[in-house]
């Protein structure tokens, strides 16, 4: 993926329990909300729900997406 991979957090549904932002720190931060966003660097227009993952952290987000309890992170 030459451009990266768009991801999507549904902050609205988080719990926040951490478990993104442990596991990929470079992309996932809690906001001063508390709720997961994506880090301001890879937001994508000034949302923070919303990123592009570049190629280097797809599989680190990936992974962040499949350990959240409450499935709320999407990529791709």
């Amino acid at each position: 993926m030459g451009d990266g991979v768009r991801v999507t957090i549904d902050r609205d549904e988080c719990i926040e329990c951490g478990v993104c932002w442990s596991t990929c720190p470079e992309f996932f931060e809690p906001g001063d909300d508390g709720l997961s966003q994506v880090v301001p660097a890879y937001q994508t227009g000034g949302d923070p729900g919303e990123g592009l993952a570049p190629a280097d952290l797809e599989a680190s987000v990936t992974e962040a997406a499949d350990g959240c309890p409450v499935s709320i992170i999407h990529v791709g």
